[in-house]
């Protein structure tokens, strides 16, 4: 199915979120958001979306309000969305992903944006999808049957990919880059995940974000990373992690404090920490200097 086949609702929403997210030009990914069935995704209605403050159900079950620019929740109870469109629509376009590709989609939910990834990488292609969530695993390998090119994994995505993987794209958020992520990424490769620090109330985590932004590593020659953050963002906190001990964070609420992310231009890796780093840690570091 090619971009004037899709029903006309979903060429509506596909123009319309990649014209939210600023993407002027790539045809290959309006194609894929308009292809893309996102009730397929989200199980029977009723419905319901968030607003950032709660949920409320949808009242409708014609499946063509759910092509709009909204989070609409898989776990309510967890705060597990399947997130905004356009936001995931600018972060895909920002990877570049090409046919033929090996990506890496950590933290798939339901699998909507796997089969969009899916769609992009092509039969040559494949998509490693990893979910800690047994039953969301379980959802999506259902949901992503149709897909060759897809395998959907439950378990701990901060150790996968295990090969080399042109792009990673991670859907949870973290205050570090997991060494699997680095290490495994090919060179001319891309990373982009929430890079942030977890909310708490009353001592304890609230599941999100309190700052965090998407960061976008990629590799070069030499063992050498670009860096750069794209834009400020709120994302689930990844699951199955160790505690995080006291005062771990103070360093990197500083440096997110102090607004200077955006001169941000190359990432760290076992290397002696530099004099201009906008957050470094003993292995691993954000300068403002050029790779």
């Amino acid at each position: 199915m090619g971009f004037a086949e899709a029903p006309v609702h979903r060429q509506l929403y596909a123009r319309q979120i990649l014209a939210k997210a600023g993407v002027a030009k790539n045809d290959r990914l309006l194609t894929a958001f308009a292809k893309v069935p996102r009730e397929n995704f989200l199980g029977p209605p009723p419905w319901v979306f968030s607003d950032f403050q709660t949920y409320r159900q949808i009242a409708s079950d014609d499946p063509v309000v759910l092509y709009q620019d909204m989070l609409v929740g898989l776990d309510t109870e967890r705060g597990v969305n399947n997130g905004m469109p356009s936001l995931h629509a600018g972060a895909i376009h920002t990877l570049g992903v090409r046919e033929g590709e090996v990506v890496a989609h950590l933290g798939t939910g339901s699998g909507y944006y796997t089969a969009i990834l899916a769609e992009l990488v092509g039969p040559s292609g494949k998509v490693v999808a990893v979910e800690y969530d047994a039953a969301l695993a379980a959802k999506a390998r259902e949901n992503l049957a149709g897909y060759a090119n897809v395998e959907v994994i439950t378990g701990d995505a901060t150790v996968w990919p295990q090969q080399d993987a042109d792009v990673i794209y991670a859907n949870f958020a973290l205050d570090h880059p997991p060494i699997a992520w680095i290490d495994n990424l090919a060179v001319s490769g891309r990373l982009l995940f929430p890079l942030g620090f977890p909310g708490s109330e009353g001592g304890r985590r609230t599941g999100f974000t309190r700052a965090a932004a998407f960061l976008m590593i990629d590799r070069r020659a030499g063992n050498r990373f670009g860096a750069r953050f794209l834009q400020p963002v709120s994302f689930v906190w990844a699951e199955g992690q160790k505690p995080t001990p006291p005062g771990r964070h103070e360093g990197l609420e500083q440096a997110f404090r102090s607004r200077r992310g955006y001169q941000v231009r190359s990432f760290r890796w076992r290397e002696p920490a530099r004099s201009s780093e906008w957050y470094g840690e003993e292995d691993w570091g954000l300068s403002f200097e050029e790779a």
